[in-house]
């Protein structure tokens, strides 16, 4: 039988053991469930998934995506959207959470999903093409940090330069289309300090976001 490594929130309790299985912040979203809070479907990859991702190197567990793949598949019947879809898309973060506490030593990655055709359809599911804009331009660049590897430097020079060239002061104060123009300029960034293009499939993103906040347990804020 093909160990399990991906639990819905409502598939557990916040035990002693599930503490240590899916870490305190997936543990704590289970609970909240069980208990009839109003937390929005999702799932929590376990921390055992995590030591094989390291200990092989940084190569996913074998059947760890196909899992992920069919757990998400439930949280989108629930939900009635599509992950990454151009018309209803469903966007997912991926969070970090050990057994012990560690606030803003592992990375995030926000909104993924979000692409140049489905960055429209949130934009009319939500009523707020500014909104769905400025989430896109934010995905590209935290995915373009934590996962690619650019510097965060680099986005905000780009971003910094579209405000004073609107003679703006607040990034609040960009139009949708300076937020159109953002995005292209952190895309040609991820693209310059890269040589690959931002990806557009949502499960390329997903994946490679899985795997950079895997590796984050190492990096030298954590480690510290």
């Amino acid at each position: 039988m093909a160990k399990k490594y991906v639990y819905l929130f409502e598939e557990s309790r916040a035990t002693e053991e599930s503490l240590y299985l899916l870490g305190n912040k997936g543990a704590q979203l289970s609970e909240m469930t069980a208990i009839g809070l109003p937390v929005p479907p999702g799932f929590t990859v376990t921390t055992e998934a995590c030591r094989e991702f390291l200990a092989k190197g940084g190569r996913m567990p074998e059947g760890l995506m196909d899992q992920i793949r069919k757990k998400l598949a439930l949280v989108e019947k629930k939900l009635g959207k599509k992950f990454g879809d151009a018309d209803n898309p469903l966007l997912f973060s991926v969070r970090s959470g050990s057994y012990v506490s560690m606030p803003g030593m592992m990375d995030t990655v926000l909104n993924l999903g979000l692409n140049d055709k489905s960055v429209a359809g949130f934009a009319k599911k939500t009523g707020s093409e500014r909104g769905a804009w400025d989430s896109y331009r934010r995905l590209v660049n935290m995915f373009g940090d934590v996962v690619m590897g650019v510097a965060h430097s680099k986005f905000e020079e780009q971003l910094t330069e579209v405000k004073k060239s609107k003679g703006v002061r607040l990034d609040t104060e960009l139009s949708v289309q300076d937020l159109k123009e953002v995005v292209r300029r952190y895309k040609q960034v991820v693209k310059s300090e890269t040589g690959r293009e931002f990806p557009q499939d949502p499960w390329v993103q997903l994946e490679m976001a899985t795997n950079a906040v895997f590796n984050s347990w190492n990096t030298k804020r954590a480690r510290d």
